[in-house]
């Protein structure tokens, strides 16, 4: 960290930057959704056209929001993102009318942009100050921009960079309850444990993770616990429809369906969950190889993006707006431009593809329509492969700079892990045969 009232004013004035660079992001998202909110989203059709689709505002109704505190069903959104829509819709009176609706949309927005600023400072603060400017790639990423405003995402992206802020600074207590909260606004935060377990067995600092873990589950548990003990068929719904849920779009299962892929194409939903939940056991597995074998300990913003990647990759969802929960990991994961904008250019095809191909699948029949007629399969599912072929590259990438340390440019100048914490420049008390190169 810079010293003195000169390196003092150098953090300063890059936080400013990278600030008001968030902003500008948060401002450009909502452009993106001024055509739905001005009324493209009350024709179906409308809102795929014009690009803008997001869940906040058909949510409002479709959740049962405008009946007061207790919705007429469950909402299938984990307690603390549900509680968020909840006091967004007590904030217009969850009234049943349009202006109510995008009222709601409104503050929701509003909440969501000072989510998505304090996630890029606390990435920048986890970046540290050699890689602070490298974060302008997250508050301006085309591709988070554009997904920023379709859900609540940015909610549990901010919690799970804070907390993972806090694990730099070694406060691994706050660590454990930022990442609780993040887990109860949704459900992907959970990963980022993972990393911290193995880097923990790998250094041998169990006792910490033992109370990072710990303050984790009271955080979660203090938010879920009231809802579980009131009316556990609402606490439980989320899991149940996550569970009950089958190969959605985005997912490469979805491809599969549509080939008919003899044993995929027509599985059942059992079959499904065990394919998905298996093949991420697998790679799990691998990465657990890689921390315990490779010839250096890995950084965190590594692991934590491969854990990510894997998730998402075997998961029966993979929604665009999934992107947020990657681009702060991804930058500080692997800092390079080319790589980066290469995943970029393939999410924003997506982005694209996605709203195109619902309008190929809802427009034919319509004689009223007029206009786009949207995308065909081939193009859509030449996106989502796009998606998850670019997103496994940078996968590769990282695996190869983990295998070749001296590749990685973060570690360059004698720097560690600046995410680390107590792994900074720990040394090694638990490696498996170390994995060797042919090169």
């Amino acid at each position: 960290m810079p010293r003195g009232p000169s390196g003092l004013a150098v953090t300063l004035g890059s936080m400013f930057v990278i600030a008001a660079a968030s902003v500008l992001g948060m401002a450009l998202a909502f452009l993106d959704k001024v055509p739905c909110r001005s009324g493209a989203w009350n024709t179906y059709t409308g809102q795929f056209q014009h690009f803008c689709y997001t869940d906040i505002y058909p949510l409002y109704f479709g959740d049962g929001l405008v009946h007061g505190a207790k919705p007429q069903h469950p909402i299938e959104y984990p307690v603390l993102t549900m509680w968020t829509m909840r006091v967004a819709a007590w904030l217009v009176n969850n009234a049943d009318t349009y202006p109510a609706g995008k009222n709601f949309f409104d503050i929701t927005v509003l909440f969501l942009a000072v989510c998505g600023v304090a996630g890029v400072l606390a990435t920048a603060r986890v970046a540290g100050p050699d890689r602070r400017w490298t974060m302008l790639l997250v508050a301006l990423s085309p591709a988070l921009i554009l997904g920023a405003f379709i859900n609540w995402d940015l909610l549990a992206m901010a919690l799970g960079m804070l907390g993972i802020a806090a694990w730099a600074s070694r406060r691994g207590a706050l660590a454990g309850v930022l990442l609780g909260l993040a887990v109860a606004a949704k459900f992907y935060p959970l990963v980022i444990f993972a990393p911290l377990l193995l880097l923990s067995i790998r250094t041998g600092q169990l006792r910490e993770f033992a109370k990072t873990l710990g303050a984790g589950l009271a955080a979660w548990l203090a938010v879920n616990l009231p809802l579980m003990i009131v009316d556990p068929s609402s606490w439980g719904y989320f899991y149940a429809f996550s569970k009950s849920r089958g190969a959605d779009w985005g997912s490469i299962w979805h491809y599969f369906e549509y080939l008919n892929v003899p044993l995929l194409g027509s599985f059942q939903l059992s079959t499904l969950n065990l394919l998905s939940a298996g093949s991420l056991a697998v790679l799990l597995a691998g990465i657990a190889v890689l921390t315990l074998a490779a010839p250096r300990r890995p950084r965190l913003a590594q692991l934590c993006y491969l854990v990510l990647a894997a998730f998402l990759i075997t998961n029966k969802v993979w929604s665009p707006q999934y992107v947020v929960w990657l681009v702060p990991l991804a930058v500080l994961a692997r800092p390079r431009l080319w790589p980066y904008w290469l995943w970029q250019l393939a999410e924003m095809a997506y982005f694209f593809a996605i709203w195109g191909y619902l309008l190929y699948l809802y427009v034919p029949g319509n004689p009223s329509f007029s206009g786009y007629q949207g995308l065909s399969p081939g193009w859509y599912f030449a996106a989502l492969l796009l998606r998850l072929g670019t997103v496994a590259l940078l996968a590769a990438w990282i695996i190869a700079d983990i295998l070749h340390p001296e590749r990685d440019v973060v570690r360059r100048h004698g720097i560690d892990d600046p995410a680390g914490g107590i792994f900074d420049n720990a040394p090694d008390r638990f490696v498996l045969r170390k994995v060797t190169s042919a090169a």
